[in-house]
């Protein structure tokens, strides 16, 4: 995050403008809209903001920026047009400790003017940190038209109830449970088709009903998170997430999933670490037994999906034992993710009928296999959490008499920017892996569907050897 978001209150304080054109007084505008006492420095003004000049709107200094400008200012505007100026005003307001933006400008701007969508007092920002102002304004044209024009009444009607709500419903979790049904129930739907007298009879019952000593219901959620990709996410997967009041996740749940959790969420790590102290299934399938008892809604969160090689099972076990409420979110589990991102079919018509999903984790799973069948050609292995065992998967196949020359495929961090994809023959399966240094989270890929992956990526990440003269050439351009 290059810059810092915030809402500052203008109200009654004095900023500067430095410029008198058009572009000055569309800024003018802004700012006046903020409540800001708003002085212009210009030789000339545009007619606009010589009205605002004679009704007293703002002051009106007619003489070329000086230094001594910026004093008593706690913003400062340059829509000057001028690059010397420009500097000026950017020099001395840096000297003075007073922020400025600099229209057009990024490299003279210690704080940058967002697109805005206005429903006062909801006011939603968009920037691209001064990158491309015409994608921030195509994003904000596609916000403009999903938000409630009276969204905006619908704050004020909150503003307006909550100290009363505050004062009969103590608990914070009670509070939330509260505010979330007035915005996603009937009082927001009268509020947003404008009729404002149901809206205050509906939330005043409602109020009511809440303020009972009811005992709040928890629930626990087992959602798929997918492959680690956000875009794969399932919409009730992100519903869910933005409801939930705890998240206990996995450790292969990515920071940019997580990042898409609410805000005010309880974050529970239970991910397990290689060498680590981790915590036991036992321990998680009490901890999630304690929450949902305790009123909470929790939403599990776990790598992939939940009920392939996720434990998920015996985490709705517990739950059903303890006679509590439970939902099941499938997510797109690792290996049709990691296949999908590398171009490689895990069935395919001509060369494998079947797929079989298994997992070489565990002291003596890979003994447990059923290799005669597993060691069959025309048929898709997508193997899990198999960077330990790759030497034991290598050696079964072959001595069940699987091809050598059996295409196999290494997936390192699939569907996330640091994909790598590493193409090769089982027999040299262990040779690839050093060579690559492979490390976990990684799939393997065995059967002749791998090789198919070959020329037909379509999603880049992480090239498995870097060209020189190729990344030479990209950076010239």
């Amino acid at each position: 995050m290059d810059y810092f978001p915030a809402f500052l209150k203008l109200q009654g304080r004095s900023c500067l403008l430095v410029g008198g054109g058009d572009v000055a007084s569309r800024k003018a505008d802004m700012l006046l809209a903020a409540g800001a006492r708003l002085t212009v420095v210009a030789p000339l003004l545009c007619a606009k903001l010589e009205q605002y000049a004679v009704a007293g709107r703002v002051t009106h200094r007619a003489a070329r920026f000086a230094k001594s400008d910026v004093e008593g200012h706690c913003l400062v505007v340059n829509a000057s047009g001028d690059a010397q100026v420009g500097k000026q005003v950017f020099d001395a307001a840096n000297e003075a400790g007073v922020f400025c933006n600099s229209v057009d400008d990024k490299t003279r701007c210690s704080f940058i003017s967002p697109a805005v969508i206005d429903r006062n007092p909801v006011v939603v920002a968009v920037s691209s940190g001064g990158n491309a102002p015409l994608l921030t304004r195509k994003v904000r044209a596609q916000i403009e038209t999903i938000l409630p024009v009276r969204l905006g009444k619908l704050a004020t009607l909150a503003s307006e109830w909550r100290d009363r709500v505050k004062s009969r419903i103590t608990d914070l979790l009670g509070r939330r449970r509260f505010w979330e049904e007035v915005f996603d129930g009937p009082v927001s739907n009268d509020v947003l088709a404008g009729r404002a007298l149901s809206a205050k009879t509906n939330i005043a019952s409602l109020l009511d009903r809440a303020a009972g000593t009811k005992k709040r219901v928890g629930e626990a959620w087992l959602v798929g998170a997918g492959p680690g990709e956000p875009g794969l996410l399932t919409i009730r997967a992100l519903q869910l997430m933005q409801a939930a009041d705890v998240v206990v996740h996995d450790r292969l749940v990515s920071k940019d999933v997580l990042a898409l959790a609410r805000r005010d969420a309880e974050m529970i790590s239970v991910g397990k670490m290689p060498g680590c102290r981790s915590t036991t299934q036992d321990e998680i399938n009490e901890m999630l037994v304690r929450l949902v008892r305790e009123g909470k809604r929790v939403c599990r969160l776990k790598g992939g999906d939940p009920f392939i090689f996720g434990r998920g099972g015996e985490e709705i076990d517990a739950l059903a034992a303890a006679g509590l409420r439970f939902q099941v979110v499938p997510g797109i589990t690792a290996a049709a993710g990691c296949a999908a991102y590398s171009g490689i079919p895990l069935t395919h018509r001509d060369i494998a009928q079947s797929v079989v999903f298994l997992t070489a984790h565990g002291k003596n799973s890979v003994d447990r296999l059923d290799w005669p069948s597993l060691a069959r050609d025309r048929q898709t292995l997508a193997l899990y959490m198999s960077v330990g065992r790759l030497r034991d998967i290598r050696d079964k196949l072959l001595e069940y008499g699987r091809s050598p020359d059996t295409p196999v495929a290494i997936i390192e961090n699939g569907t996330s920017d640091n994909q790598r994809v590493i193409h090769g023959d089982l027999k040299d399966l262990i040779g690839l892996a050093d060579q690559h240094d492979v490390v976990a989270p990684a799939l393997l890929i065995v059967g002749e569907v791998a090789a198919l992956g070959v020329g037909r990526e379509w999603f880049e990440g992480r090239p498995v050897e870097e060209d020189d003269e190729v990344l030479a050439s990209v950076a010239a351009i």
